[in-house]
C-alpha cells in the first residue's frame, strides 16, 4: 500500500512527520509524494495562528480531493485543539493527537479491519510529564537532521495556544536522545539541530541541563558529527557560564534564534514574556562578546492588543539598534481561548500588516548587511547538495553559500566572493582544506 504525508508548521512537526513516515515504512507502506495517488494520506497540522488553522483545513480538503478513496489522517496541533470540529468532518477518517502519532500504524490497521472512523486525542492537560517517544532517525540524503529533545511548554504567553496543543514541558530521556543522535550520524547526518516546543525548558522537569546534553552530543564528533545547533532559545538561558560552555564545544554553531516578540517593555508585559528589552539586549551583547560575528535571529509580532504607535516605534528602534541577522515577522493572530483574545485595544488589520511590512523591510536590510560582512573573508561551508558543478551549503552562522568544488557532507573552507547571478555568494575553496 502507498502512503503520503504533508507537514504544516514548525521543525517539531517536521521531525514528527519523519517519525510517522519511518513507522509507516516499517509497517510495509511505500511512501510517495503528497501529490501522487495513495491509499493513506497523512496531514500533520498546525494551529499557531489563524492562518495556520486555515491552511490545515485547506490541506485536509486537498488531501481528500487528490485521493477520494484514500484513508485521510489528520494529526497534530490543529487536531489537538479542534478535535470536536474535525470530528464532524466526514472527509477525515482518523484523528490523531500530539501524543498518539506513534500509534499511526495500529490505528490504520484497525481502520482497515473495521472501517470505523477513529479519534485518538487525549487531554494533554492531564498528560503529566511523560515524554512520548516517536524517534524519527534521518531520512535519506539529508546532511542536516532535527533531533527532538523535549515537548510541551509551561510559559503560557498570553497570545499562545501551544501549551494547550502540546501540554506541559516534558524532557526526553538523555539516553534516548543520544541513541537517536548516534543513529543519525551513522545514517549520514553531519549536522544536528536540537529542537522542541520550548528547548530552553529542557531538564526543567528532571533536573538535567542543556549544557550537559551538549557535551555528550559534542563527543559524537569522533564518530563523524560536525555541527550542533539550537532551533531556538529564550534570552533568559543566555548567561556567561552557558556561553563559556558552548565556546568549548567542537561542534557548536554560533547561530542563536532568540525569541523577542516585541521591543517595547509594556507590550512584553502584556504578552506575559518573562524578560525585559534590557535583559534581551544584554543577552545579545554577551553572545557578541563570546563569538566573532554570531548570527542572532528573532521573532516579532506586530499589532498585539493595545500596541500604540509609540510602542511600535520602540520596537522598530530597538531592532534597528540590535541589528539581528534576520527577523521573522508576524501580524498578531487572535487565538480563541487565550488571554490576549479578551484584551482591549484591538489593532486594525491594515495597521498590523503595515507594521509587519515595515519590519520585514528592516529585516531585509539587516540580512543583507550580515551577508555582506563575509565578502573577502573566509568561512566554512557544510555542503549539502550539488548540481551542474555547483555545491550549496550553510556555514555555522546559517548563511547559504555556493562552492565550485567539493562533495556532499563535506566541509570546505574558502574566501567569499559576490555571486554574479545575485544568488548565494560564492566560496572559492582550497580543496586541500576539505574535511
Amino acid at each position: 500500500m502507498k502512503a503520503s504525508l504533508h507537514t504544516l508548521g514548525c521543525k517539531v512537526n517536521a521531525y514528527e512527520t519523519d517519525a510517522m513516515e519511518k513507522l509507516l515504512k516499517e509497517a510495509g507502506y511505500e511512501i510517495v509524494p503528497f501529490t501522487e495517488s495513495a491509499d493513506v494520506v497523512v496531514v500533520n497540522t498546525c494551529t499557531v495562528t489563524n492562518t495556520a488553522d486555515a491552511k490545515s483545513r485547506q490541506m485536509l480538503s486537498r488531501a481528500r480531493a487528490l485521493n477520494p478513496n484514500a484513508v485521510v489522517v489528520a494529526a497534530g496541533c490543529f487536531v489537538q485543539t479542534n478535535a470536536a470540529e474535525l470530528g464532524q468532518n466526514e472527509g477525515i477518517d482518523i484523528l490523531i493527537g500530539n501524543d498518539k502519532k506513534q500509534e499511526l500504524p495500529r490505528l490504520l490497521k484497525e481502520y482497515f479491519k473495521n472501517g470505523r472512523r477513529t479519534a485518538a486525542v487525549d487531554d494533554l492537560a492531564e498528560a503529566g510529564r511523560c515524554f512520548t517517544e516517536t524517534p524519527a532517525g534521518l531520512p535519506s540524503v539529508r546532511t542536516r537532521g532535527y533531533l527532538k529533545i523535549q515537548d510541551g511548554c509551561d510559559e503560557f504567553c498570553s497570545y499562545c495556544l501551544i501549551p494547550y496543543a502540546r501540554g506541559r514541558c516534558r524532557t526526553r530521556a538523555e539516553e534516548e536522545i543520544l541513541k537517536e543522535a548516534k543513529t543519525m550520524v551513522n545514517e549520514g547526518a553531519r549536522e544536528i539541530v536540537l529542537t522542541g516546543i520550548h528547548v530552553s525548558s529542557y531538564g526543567k522537569d528532571n533536573n538535567k541541563t542543556l549544557t550537559a546534553l551538549m557535551r555528550e552530543l559534542d563527543a559524537l564528533s569522533s564518530e563523524g558529527l560536525l555541527r550542533l545547533r539550537f532551533s531556538s532559545l529564550e534570552p533568559r538561558l543566555v548567561t556567561e557560564d552557558f556561553l563559556s560552555e558552548m565556546e568549548g564545544l567542537k561542534t557548536f554553531c554560533p547561530h542563536f534564534h532568540l525569541s523577542l516578540q516585541s521591543g517595547s517593555d509594556p507590550v512584553l508585559k502584556r504578552m506575559n514574556r518573562k524578560y525585559t528589552t534590557a535583559e534581551y539586549q544584554e543577552a545579545c551583547a554577551m553572545i557578541r562578546d563570546s563569538f566573532s560575528h554570531p548570527a542572532i535571529t528573532t521573532d516579532v509580532i506586530t499589532g498585539f492588543p493595545g500596541e500604540t504607535e509609540e510602542e511600535f516605534e520602540e520596537t522598530r528602534a530597538f531592532l534597528t539598534r540590535l541589528a539581528p541577522a534576520k527577523l521573522h515577522v508576524f501580524p498578531f493572530s487572535e487565538r480563541r481561548g487565550t488571554r490576549a483574545a479578551a484584551m482591549e485595544g484591538k489593532v486594525p488589520e491594515p495597521v498590523k500588516k503595515e507594521r509587519a511590512r515595515e519590519l520585514i523591510s528592516l529585516s531585509a536590510s539587516c540580512e543583507e548587511a550580515f551577508r555582506l560582512w563575509y565578502r573577502g573573508r573566509e568561512t566554512e561551508v557544510l555542503l549539502e547538495t550539488g548540481e551542474n558543478g555547483l555545491f550549496t551549503g550553510l556555514n555555522r552562522e546559517y548563511v547559504r553559500f555556493v562552492c565550485e568544488t567539493g562533495e556532499r557532507n563535506r566541509v570546505v573552507r574558502g574566501k567569499v566572493f559576490a555571486s554574479a547571478q545575485g544568488g548565494p555568494d560564492l566560496v572559492v575553496a582550497n580543496p586541500e582544506k576539505k574535511e
